[in-house]
């Protein structure tokens, strides 16, 4: 079983994110699982990829693979830069305000006291919550709880930030606000995304380049190209069109495999 392999981060690499054979198995000789196969990203420093296809066919694995969660079976992982996280849910501590979460992410950094509790805030005033430094988890809606998630990662000043269905849990409305938002975040900051999403239309919303993974083994079998002017919206007729023709592609798949599970358009 191989680790993954950090690179340097040298300024013309930094951003860069590469997995090259990729093989994943869960389990022993009789229940074995080969959940990834020679999987092969290249993304570039700065881009925004996402990547989808229906549940079961190894995206989130991928993902924690490409953050050093999950060692890899096989194949090698080269991340320049520090990685930071993001997922449904925002898993803020409860007993913490926005702030102090936020904080703490800072804390680990090795920020000092007053520095951090400054940062905090500046950070929350970044994803529009300023007024809600001091409430707790419970006091937010859950597209609060995720800025204040979004901030956390920001607080890492991470050249790569992985994200699994960051998004799925919330109202149509205030996933919109949220597209709006990380898209104007990575524009100024220029850290490159991966993205994984149910949502074709998200992904063509967002996204430089969508990914999408077959099943059974989990692999690529199409990458798709997103040159569409930005800023985009979900029911523009080209990023419609360009979601049916990635959905196209995605029945055919999940079409081989009778207990693939859904996926959105």
């Amino acid at each position: 079983m191989s680790a993954p392999t950090l690179a340097p981060a040298v300024p013309e690499a930094r951003g860069r994110l590469r997995l090259t054979g990729i093989g994943k198995t869960f389990g022993g000789e009789r229940d074995r699982v080969v959940a990834l196969e020679g999987v092969d990203l290249d993304i570039r420093p700065g881009e925004f990829v996402a990547v989808v296809g229906g549940s079961g066919c190894g995206k989130s694995t991928m993902l924690a693979v490409a953050a050093g969660l999950e060692q890899p079976t096989s194949g090698t992982v080269t991340a320049a830069g520090g990685v930071a996280l993001m997922f449904q849910e925002s898993n803020l501590l409860p007993w913490l305000t926005a702030a102090q979460n936020v904080e703490l992410a800072l804390r680990l950094r090795g920020v000092d006291k007053v520095e951090r509790r400054e940062k905090a805030r500046e950070l929350l005033g970044r994803v529009k919550l300023a007024r809600h430094a001091d409430k707790r988890p419970h006091e937010l809606s859950g597209g609060m709880r995720q800025r204040v998630a979004l901030a956390r990662v920001l607080a890492q000043e991470a050249a790569i930030v992985l994200m699994d269905e960051p998004f799925g849990a919330l109202d149509a409305m205030t996933r919109d606000q949220m597209h709006d938002l990380i898209e104007s975040l990575w524009l100024e900051s220029g850290f490159t995304v991966v993205l994984v999403t149910h949502n074709v239309r998200e992904a063509v919303r967002l996204a430089d380049r969508s990914i999408l993974m077959g099943s059974r083994p989990g692999r690529v079998i199409h990458t798709q190209p997103n040159d569409l002017p930005r800023p985009r919206l979900m029911d523009q007729g080209p990023v419609v069109a360009m979601a049916a023709d990635l959905t196209r592609r995605l029945r055919e798949e999940v079409a081989d495999h009778d207990d693939a599970d859904y996926f959105t358009i």
